[in-house]
């Protein structure tokens, strides 16, 4: 199951499972059915922050056994002194409280069901490298590491692994649109990526896959930069 998989990031996941020919859900909250249907896959329509909504998509669809945290609020921004009260509740509801639903409901269902299983979180490497008038974003990001961590060590005797992928800038249809190839917006991101260039969703894809699979068998509580070393910086 990938949540917010109906574009971007979570769309790049669900493809590469698909065409690893495993059973892929995607689970968002529009834009499902049109997803599923253009990747083969099954579509779920679902809020992560609401409990109600997760345990009926998830009666659904049956048990999980990967479980991808993709969905979240990136659209959202604003300096200390201006950002909105209710927009940083907003973008917490989502991103944290979100994820925490999700990953407590799919692990429930696992422990209870007796299968191991992997919980693969998107965090961000804002979590750990601010950018001004990001921050409400960043410190939800910082949470969802620390709740990775929780998960995982509390999760561990049940077999359940639990890890997240951490990007820097992805070029997403969003973010290309917005930032087109030669703009000045584009290249300041750039400038700071001592690869020189940016994530490609399926960049992204390709950590969660390997940590979804059985060559992370012995890999969990951690978050993975996936950030052309712009943590380095």
């Amino acid at each position: 199951m990938v949540t917010g998989g109906a574009g971007g990031i979570g769309r790049a996941i669900a493809t590469a499972f698909a065409k690893a020919g495993d059973d892929v859900v995607v689970a968002d909250i529009d834009g499902v059915h049109d997803a599923a249907g253009a990747l083969g896959v099954r579509g779920v329509t679902m809020d992560i922050t609401d409990d109600t909504s997760i345990a009926k998509a998830l009666d659904e669809v049956g048990p999980v056994d990967v479980l991808v945290n993709n969905a979240g609020l990136l659209s959202v921004h604003g300096r200390l002194l201006e950002l909105p009260a209710p927009d940083m509740l907003a973008i917490l509801r989502t991103n944290v409280h979100g994820t925490f639903l999700m990953t407590q409901q799919v692990a429930r269902r696992m422990v209870a069901g007796g299968r191991r299983g992997v919980i693969v979180n998107l965090s961000s490497i804002g979590g750990r490298q601010p950018t001004p008038g990001m921050g409400g974003y960043e410190s939800s990001k910082a949470a969802v590491d620390a709740l990775t961590r929780w998960a995982a060590v509390e999760l561990a005797e049940h077999g359940i692994r639990v890890n997240a992928v951490a990007p820097g800038p992805v070029l997403t249809p969003m973010l290309a649109a917005g930032m087109p190839e030669g703009s000045p917006a584009r290249a300041a991101w750039v400038s700071r990526i001592p690869l020189r260039q940016m994530a490609s969703v399926e960049d992204v894809a390709a950590v969660v896959m390997f940590l979804a699979s059985a060559g992370a068998a012995h890999i969990t509580g951690t978050s993975v930069p996936v950030d052309g070393g712009q943590l380095l910086t």
